[in-house]
């Protein structure tokens, strides 16, 4: 497929998990890639020859989503290596597990920054380059199905997720007339090494197989597939929509 040649799309955290799977679908179907990292090198090496192997063209770059400065940098990568950029997809996020009244400045500070004002600052530097060349272009966050269900334990990371929904919502009525969509892809409960722990508990594991319709967790590719439309000229008419990607959980999740 190729419904996203001559596109070049920006990833952050794609050196694993669903970023790996989003980097991977995109650059199969025609666009160009940077394959942003920060702790993962090897996986991003993995992303980008997958990418390379389908006939793509894929560049690795390591930026911090949390340093304004290597966000900066990581879009001037996608225009010096190829002369632009159409697509960004912010991914990259992290999550800890605390008791409300546990929770510690440090979290709270860690989890937003990464999970928001990473996106935030990103998404500026990436509008301020499409306005300066007069582009229309595409935006997808990452999102949760937490951006409004809740989570008992993870306030911190349900704060994050619920701000990137009134964040995309924002975004699109203040970016569509300059022809810039944004969108939000919610995952439920993804295999992905976040989860990795939960897996490996049958009971757990069992427990949220019984609340998802489907019967079964979801896997990157289910996630990338939304992303790819979202992304394609198919999608040109659609932004400031939340798009659920969890094989029913959110319909009948009960807390266990």
């Amino acid at each position: 497929m190729n419904g996203l040649a001559g596109k070049v799309a920006i990833i952050t955290g794609a050196g694993t998990g669903i970023g790996q799977g989003i980097a991977k679908r995109l650059g199969a179907e025609g666009a160009k890639v940077i394959v942003d990292y920060v702790g993962t090198p090897d996986g991003a090496q993995q992303t980008k020859d997958a990418i390379e192997e389908s006939g793509g063209e894929a560049e690795i770059v390591r930026g911090d989503v949390t340093r304004s400065d290597e966000m900066r940098n990581l879009v001037d990568a996608a225009w010096k290596r190829f002369g632009s950029a159409d697509i960004l997809v912010n991914n990259a996020g992290i999550e800890f597990r605390s008791d409300f009244w546990e929770t510690t400045e440090d979290e709270y500070d860690r989890v937003m920054a990464v999970n928001l004002r990473g996106a935030f600052f990103l998404t500026q530097a990436f509008v301020r380059r499409l306005r300066e060349q007069k582009k229309p272009g595409r935006i997808v966050n990452i999102s949760s199905v937490h951006e409004d269900m809740v989570f008992p334990g993870f306030s911190t990371y349900c704060c994050s997720k619920g701000g990137m929904r009134m964040f995309m919502r924002n975004l699109a009525m203040e970016l569509g007339p300059l022809g810039i969509t944004v969108n939000n892809v919610a995952p439920g409960a993804i295999i992905t090494p976040m989860n990795e722990s939960l897996l490996k508990n049958e009971q757990q594991h069992q427990a949220l197989l019984n609340n998802i319709p489907l019967g079964r967790m979801g896997t990157p590719e289910d996630v990338a597939g939304m992303v790819a439309f979202l992304a394609s000229d198919d999608a040109a008419y659609v932004t400031g929509s939340t798009f659920v990607v969890d094989g029913g959980l959110m319909r009948n999740y009960k807390e266990q």
